[in-house]
């Protein structure tokens, strides 16, 4: 992700002498979908703390009153337009933080903006590039408003004609080489120049040194003069801003609970944890140990299970761990149901989850919904193999009879979640239902 700080100080008023512009640009990038400042990821360190050096030695002159730090942050057009619209203005509000940390802002006035999707820009990327389907492009960039409305419904959206142009083709191409530099914020620093009109006189004050004239051998005299020069610009640029400590980076992580089980009667838990690019890793627990041998009720089962999952979809490059999944999952797990007639035990009877444990691999497919800030509604779906060696037996008299050993064999559903999901970790949290980011 991009920020693009524009520091510019303008207008030096010394009478009728010349006014000085000057211009400085610095880009610090952030990963998709983050708004946090990341030091460690692509040289941010060394671009903040050139910047933080210009803006010291330019504080650093008595002829220079800064006036305003103007922050406007952007967004890339992939996700929700509102919620890109927030990741912007956080994006900037976080830049703010960064600099008021380092940066005195005394006398300065901010004024921070959050314009969303920086459709300007991408136009200029396209214009500039050779990619394919340029001149397509650029006809919907042009053309097509950001929404398309009639009869006051949204029909259509200049996002969904870029995403379907060519089959996707020119989306992708352009999600790799110029979404990257929409996620910005623009910083511009205006700063005012001052020149005293006693400050054109102390030059005059110098001319005492013609006296020397006749000693010549003080010809040595100019070098100290520039030594001192570049020894005071050197002077700001003791900046302790180069980041050591690191900074906070995004986590996220969920604890989940399958209601089907809940409501089961069996109680379970399970955590999450993201791993980057739409990766995560899971793992979950369940265990139940209800019986009554007065009537013959048992309802005991305990084992775990691992999984791993990819997130796709729109929402999910707008929010990890949420929207669509696919995964892979293994089970391991041990049982004793019987409710007064013929009983099923998963294993071997009275041993451990290990001992000739019931087991489950397979594939799965889910969705998981956002329903306020921290919390999302998971329902998935998994189809596999189970194997593993039960037992058969029938209570009779106080005893417990064995019928018969068999080997499992199923292949079907082995996996069914409807969970409620809590959101944890920084920046882990929904956008549109739950408050705001």
């Amino acid at each position: 992700m991009l920020f693009m700080l524009l520091l510019g100080y303008c207008h030096i008023g010394c009478g009728q002498e010349q006014v000085l512009v000057d211009t400085l640009n610095v880009q610090v990038y952030f990963r998709q979908g983050y708004s946090i400042l990341e030091f460690d990821y692509r040289d941010n360190a060394k671009r903040l703390a050139a910047f933080v050096d210009s803006v010291r030695t330019l504080q650093g002159s008595a002829s220079c009153r800064v006036k305003t730090f103007r922050i406007v942050g952007t967004a890339s057009p992939e996700g929700v337009s509102v919620l890109n619209k927030r990741l912007s203005e956080n994006r900037a509000k976080n830049l703010v933080a960064w600099i008021e940390e380092y940066i005195s802002l005394e006398g300065a006035t901010l004024d921070i903006q959050a314009l969303g999707i920086d459709w300007e820009r991408l136009e200029r990327q396209v214009v500039a590039s050779d990619m394919p389907y340029r001149d397509e492009v650029l006809e919907i960039l042009r053309n097509t408003p950001v929404w398309v409305i009639r009869d006051g419904k949204v029909v259509d959206s200049r996002n969904r004609q870029l995403g379907m142009l060519r089959g996707g083709r020119a989306w992708r191409y352009m999600e790799e080489y110029f979404f990257p530099e929409l996620r910005s914020a623009g910083v511009r620093l205006v700063c005012e120049m001052e020149c005293p009109a006693s400050a054109s006189q102390p030059e005059p004050a110098p001319q005492p040194e013609p006296e020397p004239e006749p000693e010549p051998e003080p010809e040595s005299e100019p070098e100290p003069e520039s030594e001192p020069v570049v020894e005071s610009a050197s002077v700001p640029v003791e900046i302790p801003v180069q980041p050591e400590s690191p900074a906070c980076k995004p986590f996220y992580m969920s604890l989940k609970t399958n209601l089907l089980y809940d409501a089961a009667l069996v109680s379970n838990i399970g955590a999450e944890f993201y791993l980057g690019k739409g990766w995560s890793v899971g793992a979950n627990w369940m265990y139940a140990w209800w019986n009554s041998n007065k009537r013959h009720n048992y309802w005991r089962i305990y084992g775990g299970e691992l999984d791993i999952r990819k997130y796709f979809g729109r929402r999910a490059q707008t929010k990890p761990l949420t929207g669509h999944h696919l995964g892979i999952y293994g089970q391991a797990f041990t049982y004793d149901f019987e409710t007064g007639h013929k009983g099923y035990i998963g294993g071997k009877p009275g041993g451990t989850l290990w001992d000739k444990l019931n087991y489950a691999i397979g594939v799965e497919y889910g969705y998981s919904l956002p329903i306020s800030r921290r919390l999302n509604l998971d329902f998935t779906l998994g189809v596999g193999y189970w194997g593993g060696e039960y037992h058969e037996y029938i209570p009779s008299d106080g005893h417990y009879v064995w019928q018969s050993t068999k080997q499992r064999h199923w292949f079907g559903p082995t996996k069914a979640e409807v969970s409620l999901i809590w959101l944890i970790g920084r920046g882990n949290y929904n956008e549109k239902k739950g408050g705001k980011r």
